[in-house]
């Protein structure tokens, strides 16, 4: 019985990435039992350390590790403003379109650090969200991502309006966001004019 049982998770480990889902699943049971926030544009703070299992060949985290990281946070994050909710009674879903990280300055194997978590804007499509990996030892900025939420079914204002039972202004679009959001407008515009010219030349 044991042998099979071993076996069984062997297989199980070897063919499932299983920390991910439990990790997940973590996360949002612990976001469900702590204290909602009601203010959906409030930054929210995620705290992490780097681990051995998060180092790359150089023994700092591995690059994949900071965009895992994210996944995680942005779970916990609208698990407690309730827009995984708000999105599910509107029969909504929410999925990562674009992102792009930057990277500053590495974390270190058992280095803590925050992960601060917040939308930044949205349009009739897609959330956007800035994701900020801090150091704890100085409060330097590791790293930076953007994220590009799609919302299918439904929009981000429909959201919003169900949720919070008003209105909510979007913020104005800063800067950096705006270079971002024409950015991976204008590569998906040459994607499909690419994909539209090898349907023609078939």
């Amino acid at each position: 019985m044991l042998l099979w049982l071993l076996s069984g998770s062997l297989v199980l480990f070897g063919s499932v990435d299983v920390w991910y889902f439990l990790r997940g699943s973590w996360m949002v049971i612990k976001s469900w039992f702590q204290v909602p926030i009601r203010d959906v544009l409030a930054e929210q703070i995620v705290h992490g350390r780097v681990l051995l299992h998060d180092l790359d060949y150089m023994c700092h985290m591995n690059n994949a590790r900071y965009l895992r990281e994210c996944d995680f946070a942005r779970l916990a994050h609208c698990t407690r403003n309730g827009l995984f909710m708000a999105a599910r009674e509107l029969n909504a879903t929410m999925v990562v379109g674009a992102s792009t990280i930057r990277y500053r300055r590495s974390l270190a194997l058992g280095e803590a650090f925050e992960l601060r978590t917040r939308i930044m804007s949205w349009d009739e499509k897609s959330f956007y969200l800035e994701q900020r990996f801090v150091s704890k030892s100085d409060g330097f900025i590791s790293a930076v991502m953007l994220c590009r939420q799609n919302v299918i079914r439904s929009t981000p204002e429909k959201i919003l309006d169900f949720l919070c039972k008003k209105r909510v202004e979007c913020p104005d679009i800063p800067e950096d966001l705006q270079h971002w959001i024409r950015f991976i407008t204008a590569s998906s515009q040459a994607l499909r004019a690419e994909s539209g010219l090898e349907e023609k030349t078939k």
